[in-house]
């Protein structure tokens, strides 16, 4: 991970952070798993909404089939080896502080973003990885899952411990790495859309 440099000086955690996809399999317990979701339920939102949901699935268990199989083919091949999988459930719809009516929630996409980075540091802190995965059938999971129609499936994220990227397709072993980022000038301008 030494290829990893920040612009600006940082907290290392976040350099530390990445997402593989060779995982070992190795159960992880329930209590674990809670704690990287309590540090998900700390995140920011607007209106303190916590429009965030999470369904979640550990491996050999019951629960784990029907999230497992929303996964597309290519996601299949290198998630069966995660430890858990988490679904991240976005609330669309809400009461705002001062209504009776339910409204559209704007921010309910971002809100649930701000969830899955603090989920993602404390998996790391912890000493495990996890990968976000968008590649899944949103409408089956909302089928085999039993989703509300306002809630919006986001994301499914893979945790597991670091495993052999040797157990992975070869085109994904040569993926298996730290990757680097743009450099800041490219994602963040003052004033207007000007991006170096």
């Amino acid at each position: 991970m030494s290829q990893r440099t920040a612009d600006h000086p940082i907290d290392p955690q976040f350099l530390q952070r990445w997402s593989p996809r060779a995982f070992t399999g190795e159960a992880i317990p329930a209590e674990t798993l809670l704690g990287f979701l309590e540090a998900a339920r700390w995140a920011p939102s607007a209106f303190n909404a916590q429009p965030w949901r999470f369904i979640w699935a550990r491996r050999d268990t019951a629960a784990w089939a029907p999230l497992f199989d929303t996964l597309l083919p290519f996601n299949q091949v290198w998630a069966g080896q995660a430890s858990a999988l988490v679904l991240v459930l976005s609330q669309t719809r809400w009461v705002a502080p001062g209504k009776t009516e339910a409204q559209d929630n704007g921010s309910h996409a971002f809100d649930a973003g701000a969830a899955w980075g603090h989920l993602a540091l404390q998996t790391t802190l912890a000493g495990w990885h996890a990968h976000g995965i968008g590649g899944f059938d949103r409408a089956a999971a909302r089928s085999a899952l039993a989703i509300p129609a306002d809630y919006q499936p986001q994301a499914v994220i893979a945790i597991g411990k670091l495993g052999d990227k040797s157990q992975l397709p070869e085109a994904l072993q040569a993926r298996e790495f730290p990757s680097a980022r743009l450099p800041l000038s490219a994602v963040a301008a003052e004033g207007s859309f000007n991006f170096a």
